[in-house]
């Protein structure tokens, strides 16, 4: 007796076979999602974003600098070293503010605030001078900008004072100019009375960020936001430096060897990197062409030397920055963190995106740095500390302490723990 066998059917491609990069796609954004739904995915975010613009900050800063320095001091290193001291400061400040309870935070911006508010004073009397602007304390061979921890003392009392006005998990605005706008304005005057045009408008960006997240009504974030503008055209109105700003900002051609000249040569160094860049320290423009390259326009030299590729990777990661703050500010049920977090993602992202406008033509020179890129210490120490208070605000995410738990000591409690000098105790014997 004879039996037949039915053909085994053919196996069905999977679902992303068929679909082709479509599927693939749809599976990466999948991994995705399920990478950024785990409770330390914030944590890590922040910290790669530092640990990658850091290093490349530090990097542009050596390659950018180094014709100048060798010029001036004899030693090509000598800004690199400087600004390495600092990131090594700016870590451990880093380091600490991360291991803070956010209790402390929202104590720190009053002692905060008030020592701003004394640097900028000393600033008038005894500040020196360079380009017009008196924005520095010369302490020895270092120079300290006292309007830039005032950016990260206005997040923090801002945000606590918008803070303490919260009744039943909302925080009432009706009550909220009072002391805050007086405060900003105060500020702000003081900073403006140093001539730093840039440095004020990203205050207005911090006190602007607290209206809009504490759920100040349209007409009133409207107003204020007129009155700012207003007050921002007047500044520009009464120095003829910053009408000349305006002027190079429009047609910077027009006048390629006077007020349109850093323009111009910001523009031709981007222009000169196409898509991979001359390559690391080949830079053309830093050999006394484009006027401080390795500050307020490095995002010139990191153009001409990486290219298309090197900006774009520097935009993905302030986006990236962005983002993670933003979703510490949303996950996080505490008002102060919520606003602190909000403020500072305001002043960090708010900022790099002025700096790249600015050598790319699409908004006027302010003078301001590029954050964790650009050289300058007083700068530097601030933002990190500012990141530092994210890294402790996205622990108190949901799940994000008992993950933490899990994951048990990390390697300097071990180390500490192996000297005995404290750190975790499981796996001792108790005599």
């Amino acid at each position: 007796m004879s039996t037949t066998t039915s053909p085994q059917a053919p196996e069905r491609p999977p679902q992303s076979a068929v679909e082709g990069p479509i599927g693939w796609i749809r599976d990466q954004l999948a991994v995705l999602k399920e990478l950024l739904e785990k409770p330390l995915a914030t944590y890590y975010l922040i910290l790669g974003c530092c640990g990658l613009l850091l290093p490349l900050g530090l990097m542009m800063v050596l390659s950018a600098s180094s014709i100048e320095a060798m010029q001036k001091t004899q030693d090509p290193f000598t800004w690199f070293v400087k600004q390495s001291l600092s990131a090594a400061l700016g870590l451990l400040i880093m380091w600490a503010c991360s291991r803070l309870p956010h209790k402390f935070f929202r104590w720190a911006g009053y002692p905060l605030m008030a020592l701003s508010f004394i640097g900028l004073v000393m600033v008038l009397f005894i500040g020196s001078s360079q380009l017009g602007a008196q924005r520095w304390i010369d302490v020895g061979s270092y120079s300290i900008q006292p309007s830039e921890p005032a950016k990260l003392a206005l997040a923090l009392w801002g945000a606590d004072l918008l803070a303490r006005r919260a009744r039943h998990g909302r925080i009432e605005w009706r009550q909220l100019l009072i002391p805050l706008m007086p405060g900003t304005v105060l500020l702000a005057v003081m900073v403006m009375l140093g001539r730093d045009l840039g440095t004020t408008l990203v205050l207005f960006m911090i006190f602007l960020s607290l209206l809009w997240v504490v759920g100040a009504p349209v007409k009133l974030f409207g107003g204020i936001l007129s009155l700012a503008v207003l007050a921002t055209l007047i500044m520009i109105k009464v120095e003829p430096y910053r009408m000349a700003r305006i002027g190079a900002f429009l047609d910077p051609w027009a006048d390629a060897q006077g007020d349109g000249y850093q323009a111009v040569q910001g523009q031709i160094a981007m222009g000169s990197g196409g898509w991979f860049g001359l390559g690391l320290g080949s830079s053309r423009a830093k050999w006394s062409w484009l006027p401080h390259g390795e500050s307020d326009f490095i995002f010139a030299i990191l153009g001409e030397e990486l290219g298309l590729m090197g900006t774009l990777m520097v935009v993905v990661l302030f986006g990236l920055l962005g983002y993670a703050g933003l979703r510490v500010a949303s996950r996080v049920k505490d008002s102060f963190v919520r606003l602190a977090a909000a403020a500072i993602v305001a002043w960090i992202v708010g900022q790099a995106v002025v700096n790249m406008g600015a050598v790319l033509g699409v908004v006027p020179i302010t003078g301001i740095p590029l954050p964790l890129v650009s050289y300058g210490g007083s700068a530097l120490l601030p933002t990190l500390a500012a990141l530092g208070m994210l890294l402790s605000f996205a622990k108190r995410e949901p799940g994000a302490r008992e993950a933490l738990a899990a994951r048990g000591p990390g390697p300097a409690a071990r180390a500490l723990s192996w000297l005995g000098l404290g750190g975790t105790t499981k796996g001792r014997v108790r005599r």
